[in-house]
Order: structure tokens, then sequence, then C-alpha cells
């Protein structure tokens, strides 16, 4: 499956996502965003359903010397979470990546701050919480950001995605109340191959449209 851009994966995402699991259960969630390709989606998850759009924050913690290569990830004040057999196969030790984490902790919280303009982080105990981004290919980030809400206490916690590789899909389901993913290819992909257009997103823009969809 591939999708034209991320307004309209996010459209037919909420459709499913109503399908799935109906208005009433989700008539009082918080959509929550992965920025920074989480938040289109998101947007429009949070229009079909009518309730409040956040972010979570979570950063990639990359390999020395080639941060593209995600080898863990962290979430707010949380311990960072490795994947280990990623870990292995490139002879790391994460304790030997304190710099890493440290300028990851830094970059969240300072992004943190210019999405949120001063707003607290929403209240997530006892909601229904749907966890948006725009695919999920290792499943690093989601995992960290999953962990982070459950111990908040969500009443139920959803992970909705256009995308998931089927083995990380598999993976996750165990995070999650429930999982609703529109494509579950069998291999993995860059994230982009799964849209005909993947256009960049900007701080700026993920901070407008929290002000437009978070509740004064």
């Amino acid at each position: 499956m591939r999708f034209h851009n991320r307004r309209q994966a996010g459209r037919e995402l909420a459709e499913r996502l109503l399908e799935q699991m109906g208005a009433d259960d989700l008539a009082q969630a918080v959509v929550l965003a992965l920025p920074r390709g989480g938040v289109p989606i998101a947007v429009e998850v949070a229009r079909a359903l009518r309730v409040p759009l956040d972010v979570l924050v979570v950063r990639t913690i990359g390999v020395p010397g080639a941060p593209e290569v995600g080898i863990g990830a962290i979430a707010d004040d949380d311990p960072p979470l490795f994947d280990s057999v990623g870990l292995a196969a490139m002879h790391l030790d994460e304790h030997k990546l304190g710099s890493e984490i440290a300028g990851e902790r830094s970059a969240l919280y300072r992004n943190e701050g210019f999405y949120r303009a001063g707003r607290p982080a929403p209240h997530v105990a006892g909601r229904t919480v749907v966890l948006v981004d725009d695919g999920s290919s290792v499943g690093i980030t989601a995992r960290a950001a999953l962990r982070h809400l459950r111990r908040q206490g969500p009443a139920c916690l959803v992970l909705a995605v256009p995308v998931c590789s089927r083995d990380t899909a598999r993976a996750l389901r165990g995070e999650v109340d429930a999982l609703v993913c529109l494509d579950q290819p069998a291999h993995r992909m860059p994230m982009g191959e799964h849209y005909t257009e993947f256009e960049q997103i900007t701080d700026q823009a993920i901070r407008e449209a929290l002000r437009q969809l978070h509740p004064a």
C-alpha cells in the first residue's frame, strides 16, 4: 500500500480507528503525535475524532559516528531503551553511550519547550491515549513512547500508524491494548517509500498545529 501523503494517510487511519474501536470509546481520547512525521497524520486523526492533539517527544539515540543509525530511544526522563540485538551486532555497550544520550536528552527538552510554548504535558491517567506516527519499521521509538505512557496509567493505550512492518507489529502488540494499522508489509523499507509525497515537517509547523488543536 502506498499513500499519497501523510494527510491522506491520517484521514484513512482515523476511519480505521473509528471502525475498529467505535466512536464512544474514542470520545474522550487524547491523540499524541510522535514528531516530526507523526504530526500531520495526528492532526487528521484528532480532527476526525474531535479530540485534543499533543505531542510526545521521543529522541533516537544514534550510533557514535553514524547518528542516522538508531540504536535506542529516550522519552522524557525515562532511562534509555536500547535495541539489544543491534547493540550486540555493532559491538556497542550502552554504558559507553553517555554523551549520545545526554545530547539527545537536551534536544528532547528543547523541542518539548518549543512545541508546547509553556503548556504542560497532557494528563493521560485514566484516559484513552492514541499514539500516532507516520509508520514504524524497527519500532524502538514507538516502544519507548508506549512504555513511557503505560507507566502513567492510561485506561486504554492505542498505537495508530498507517504502516508497520509485520514483525514489528507482532512485537509491539504486547505493548498496547490496541494496534491500528492500515498496512503491514512483510519487509522493512525506508518510511518514505510508503508515501508519494514525503515532505519535511518543520518545528514551526508542529507548534502551529498544537496551537490550533490543543484546548485553551
